[in-house]
């Protein structure tokens, strides 16, 4: 038994054709014919049942097969392997990153990485810190972009840049002609934040010294899921609130009712990492990624060495 037989085995099952079985794996159909008969004996089961009009598996054929899917996948994963070894940019690149960052950082480098390694397929998940780290635990994911540190042993991070903090406010509030902001100034508004899965609401609540969520007043029952909806509401009158630089840049949140202005309140930043298992043998495909998200940043955010 080796691996082309595996590959006849599941062709026929698919096809429950031999002559197609045949052509999709480029051998002729009394070569594969042959090879499917010879792989009956050695296990000693019979595999398909023939007729002049029909294929059908046995019972026993589907478990094996099934079997022989797996080892199909192993072998295409161990070659995937090698060839990153060779080529560590080449194949696919499995990336998440956190609802807060990737509508804002996705766009500056993508055409930038397409053009630069069309050889790379990259891979892209959408999701809050907690299924992000748990993709990484179950190897559904190599990296994540994340705001928060690795919370295991076997993850490590490459820090990228240090985003600030800009502040959001109504167009008609007092703070509009005040030319700094301080945290003392922040003191006893209503400071709106995303719900509670989202790691950014814990960073905007340690940025405004904040100890505990809001559970009484008219902002208590807002449990919004983005930046845009929480701006909206700030336009609305609502509060103000804490948004990261890189959603501010090219006016992704501008609206007539709001002003996004920089602050200067100390500790008003997260830090954005790539983060990824100790173990993942293409890191140094995850250097050259994070090499290009930093070319494309703008200024409104501070770099970090990679080697730092």
């Amino acid at each position: 038994m080796n691996v082309r037989d595996l590959k006849y085995l599941v062709a026929v099952s698919e096809t429950l054709h031999f002559g197609r079985a045949a052509s999709r794996c480029f051998v002729s159909q009394p070569t594969l014919s042959g090879q499917i008969h010879k792989l009956e004996q050695e296990l000693g089961v019979t595999l398909f049942e023939r007729t002049n009009r029909s294929v059908n598996i046995t019972p026993v054929g589907e478990h094996i097969t099934a079997y022989a899917r797996q080892v199909l996948e192993q072998v295409a994963a161990i070659h995937t392997l090698a060839q990153g070894h060779k080529d560590p940019l080449a194949g696919p690149l499995r990336v998440g990153a956190i609802h807060t960052l990737s509508p804002y950082l996705l766009p500056l480098f993508l055409t930038e990485l397409r053009e630069r390694h069309p050889e790379l397929s990259l891979e892209l998940t959408e999701a809050t810190t907690d299924q992000l780290l748990g993709g990484l635990r179950d190897h559904s994911l190599d990296a994540a972009l994340l705001a928060t540190p690795p919370d295991r042993d076997d993850l490590e991070a490459m820090a990228l840049f240090a985003e600030p903090f800009w502040l959001a406010h109504p167009r008609d509030h007092a703070l509009y002609t005040q030319d700094d902001i301080t945290l003392k100034d922040l003191k006893g508004l209503d400071v709106l934040l995303l719900s509670q899965e989202h790691c950014l609401s814990e960073q905007v609540m340690a940025a405004c010294r904040l100890t505990e969520r809001p559970d009484t007043g008219p902002i208590a029952g807002l449990k919004a899921s983005s930046l845009e909806t929480l701006v909206q509401l700030v336009g609305m009158g609502l509060g103000v609130t804490l948004v990261p630089a890189l959603s501010v840049h090219a006016g992704r949140l501008a609206t007539d009712r709001v002003i996004l202005r920089q602050i200067h309140i100390p500790g008003a930043t997260r830090q954005v990492r790539l983060v990824y298992r100790a173990s993942f043998p293409r890191q140094p495909a995850l250097t050259l990624f994070a090499d290009i998200i930093q070319k494309v940043l703008p200024n409104t955010v501070k770099l970090v060495a990679l080697n730092g």
